[in-house]
This record gives C-alpha cells, structure tokens and sequence, in this order.
C-alpha cells in the first residue's frame, strides 16, 4: 500500500495536517507518513475549524503512545459480523501486546457499510462518545452487544444503555447524537478508507501493508513485529 493512500487514511479532521505534509514531501513508506500526523487537535479541518467537538472525536478514537512509529489502522463496520469475530477473538490481544504498552498506535477509521441499517448508527454513538473520551469504551460494548440490536429497526435504546453504562453524559451525548454532529467525520472515514482501498470490512492497515477479513492475532504479530524491525513489504 502506497504511503500516499494510507496517509489518507488518518486525514479526517484535526489530526491531519503532519499527513498532508508527509503525502506532499512523498514519503517513503505509509508508516513514515503517517508517523508525522498531528493528533493533538491543533490543526484545523477544513470546513470545521472551529469545531472543537469534532477534534476531540477525532483523536479521541486513536489510541496508543504519540511517539510510536508504527501505526495500526483498522477499517471496520460495528454491524459486521467479521468485525465482530476480529474484536472478540484478537482486538483484545493486539492492544495489550503492541498498543497499551507503546509499541504501536492504533486508529480506528469507520467504514459503515450501506446494507448494515444500524451501522450508522453505531458509528455515530461512538464517535459522540469520542468527544467525550469514552470511545474505545463505546467500541467496545458495541461489538459485545452486537447481537442485540443489529436486528432492531430501532437500535437506539440500546445504545442509551450501553452509553449509560460507560459513563457518558447523557445530555450531551443526546444533543450529539440528534443533530447528526458525527455525520460529516463518519463519511468522510468512509470516503478517505474508499481512496485508500478498503473493500471490505475489517481492514488493517500495518506500515505499508494492507490486510483484509478477519486476521488472526499470530498473522498481526508477524505484520507488526515485521514493520517494528523495518522488515515489512515497500
């Protein structure tokens, strides 16, 4: 995968600009490129530069030490049933052995697929929840409870109780969520992954790889250990 197209990847809102310049000076491999990327809210997105909520859902679903080189870059669908296996069989992991000890940084893009009903849904609750700083919780009691409210008409009610039991604000979760605020960014994930080759959901970008469906936690790591050595494919 060309550094160009997964730089795209993490140029949603605020935490771009350090990606545009690193596409403009060519860099040499997708990790390089996205190493530079500015995730602390300074710069501002176009169309949205006074937006301080949509910076902080922004880089509130990226997680993992700033300083890391490599980054992980996942592509996923909270109605996907393949996105669901992947998070109960090896997100868990991957976070332990390579993000929660600071190895690698982890972002999450949304891609939202058109015959997954609730999966807009979704991606707007944890996203709100981002602003919040209570994404990876959402994230996660999302997958858990998949089986709940995908076949719903109306998932809603279920999301208010997950988002309850994180701990979000109500009020503000509210009025995020009925005004559509997450909207724009969720698109513009899906847009972006379009550009950058997502097909399918789940995708994971590693260094300068790219690799779909469900991936094993012993597939990850030889893809990880490989870009955090300078081994991986260029």
């Amino acid at each position: 995968m060309h550094a160009r197209a997964l730089a795209a990847l993490l140029c949603l809102t605020a935490a771009c600009k350090g990606a545009e310049d690193a596409r403009a000076r060519t860099a040499d491999t997708a990790a390089d490129a996205i190493a530079t990327a500015s995730t602390d809210g300074s710069a501002a997105p176009a169309g949205q530069s006074s937006d301080p909520l949509l910076a902080r859902a922004d880089s509130g679903r990226i997680r993992g030490n700033p300083s890391a080189k490599v980054w992980l870059i996942i592509a996923s669908d909270f109605q996907c049933p393949y996105c669901k296996m992947w998070h109960d069989s090896a997100d868990m992991v991957i976070r332990r052995e390579y993000v929660d000890n600071g190895k690698v940084r982890l972002a999450f893009v949304n891609f939202p697929i058109g015959s997954h009903k609730n999966a807009l849904p979704a991606a707007e609750y944890a996203m709100c929840a981002a602003a919040q700083g209570k994404f990876w919780e959402m994230h996660d009691a999302i997958f858990a409870a998949q089986e709940r409210w995908t076949p719903l008409a109306d998932a809603t009610p279920v999301f208010d109780e997950l988002a309850k039991a994180a701990g979000l604000d109500a009020n503000a979760l509210a009025t995020c969520v009925n005004t559509d605020k997450m909207v724009p960014l969720i698109r513009a994930d899906y847009d972006k992954a379009s550009r950058a080759g997502v097909r399918a959901t789940p995708s994971f970008f590693i260094g300068d790889q790219v690799l779909e469906g469900v991936q094993m936690p012993a597939e990850l790591r030889r893809a990880l250990d490989a870009a955090l050595t300078g081994g991986g494919a260029r």
